[in-house]
Order: structure tokens, then C-alpha cells, then sequence
């Protein structure tokens, strides 16, 4: 476990804006993967799990319920990007989580993330709003969105 929190700090380190305070820290992702219904995704800049000490290009990090998995995490290194990494992630999550009982994907991010187009390219739709829930260092409030995806494997 600890070479796969290693990979996704390497990601999550390069990949979420500071501003935002959306980065999990290393306990939090320890934390989570201890409980059981967590379950994290690591893959290399082909799309495929790391080999042992390879540089990690991706990651996700999703909590399976009954009938549903919540997408907890997902980043894709800046370096990586525009690659369709996001899209083979998505895709193996969907997968599993079917195979896991899942029948929809949930998640919820920052009103103006631009992975948000990603998202909805896999059928992701809006499904409520919370607002004002992040807060930036200026103090400026952004509302958080929640999508759903159903899944029919």
C-alpha cells in the first residue's frame, strides 16, 4: 500500500491547484484505503497499472456504497494530460465499480473545474449544488457541483 499512496501523493502533488484546497493529504488516502470500501486506481502514462518504481501519470481514488460508487479523487499528472488517460481511467472505474455492485457513479467538484467536460463526455449529469462550498484564500466562495453517471454494463 505504501508504494501506491507514494504514487498517487507524486500525482495529487501536480495536479490539483493549491487555491482550491482539493488535495487530500498522505494520512487522509492512508485513512481512506484502511476502511475497506475505498478502492485506489494508479496508472503509468500508457494507461496501465505502474510497474514497481515507475513514475505514476494517474490516479483515482473512489468508496463504494450499495448500488452506487462516489468518486472520491481523480487526477491525471499535467504532464499527462490530453493523452486520453482521464477517458481509460473513467472507463476501468466504471468496470469495476459495476463489478462491485455499483449501478451509478457519483462525484462532486468545484463549480468551473475543467475536468468537468470529461465528465460529462462519460454521461455524467448534474444532479445538485451546494453553494458556496469552497472558499479560496481570497475568500472568494464556489459552489460545489454533484454528477451522477448511471452505469449499464
Amino acid at each position: 500500500m505504501r508504494e501506491v499512496v507514494d504514487q498517487i501523493m507524486a500525482v495529487m502533488d501536480t495536479a490539483f491547484p493549491p487555491e482550491f484546497g482539493e488535495a487530500w493529504t498522505r494520512g487522509q488516502i492512508e485513512g481512506a484505503l484502511m476502511l475497506g470500501n475505498c478502492h485506489a486506481m494508479v496508472i503509468d502514462r500508457q494507461g496501465l497499472p505502474p510497474a514497481p518504481g515507475a513514475v505514476a501519470a494517474g490516479f483515482s481514488l473512489s468508496r463504494s456504497a450499495p448500488d452506487e460508487e462516489e468518486l472520491l479523487l481523480f487526477a491525471v499528472d499535467p504532464l499527462y494530460r490530453g493523452r486520453g488517460l482521464g477517458t481509460a481511467m473513467l472507463q476501468q472505474l466504471a468496470r469495476e465499480a459495476w463489478q462491485r455492485g455499483a449501478r451509478r457513479l457519483l462525484l462532486e467538484m468545484r463549480a468551473g473545474n475543467p475536468a468537468e467536460s470529461l465528465y460529462r463526455r462519460h454521461g455524467f449529469e448534474p444532479i445538485g449544488r451546494r453553494p458556496n462550498y469552497y472558499r479560496t484564500p481570497d475568500g472568494t466562495r464556489i459552489d460545489a457541483i454533484t454528477f451522477a453517471c448511471p452505469l449499464d454494463y
